[in-house]
């Protein structure tokens, strides 16, 4: 994997979902919902943080599990944003909005695992 991992799309993709959810949650839910706004924040966060991680350990197999939680922090942020579409915190557009960037992120995450598995089968 590659260690310059600022590089990669699925790595940016990933930080600039942060940076939207960041913005989202200071505009849109209201402040008795801050242990509900910390878990959106954190499970955005693990996103590129994990893919870093996956980039910097030294043992093959490793970095694809640091992909897979990346991937299943997308799963965890798409459901807290139903509960909260459900709880009409926040609106259909944007719900709209912040779910394609996920949607994006998951297909970039599954693609580069879907690569990274054929580079280590080549080995």
């Amino acid at each position: 994997m590659s260690r310059d991992y600022t590089q990669l799309e699925v790595w940016n993709e990933g930080r600039k979902l942060v940076v939207l959810l960041d913005s989202f949650t200071k505009k849109n839910l209201r402040k008795e919902l801050s242990d509900f706004t910390s878990l959106i924040r954190r499970a955005v966060t693990s996103v590129p943080l994990n893919m870093a991680e996956g980039c910097g350990t030294r043992i093959s197999k490793d970095p694809l599990q640091f992909l897979h939680i990346a991937g299943g922090s997308l799963y965890e942020l798409e459901i807290q944003l139903c509960l909260s579409l459900g709880q009409n915190e926040i609106s259909k557009k944007d719900f709209e909005k912040v779910t394609s960037k996920i949607l994006l992120c998951k297909k970039l995450i599954s693609g580069f695992i879907n690569h990274y598995k054929k580079i280590e089968n080549e080995k």
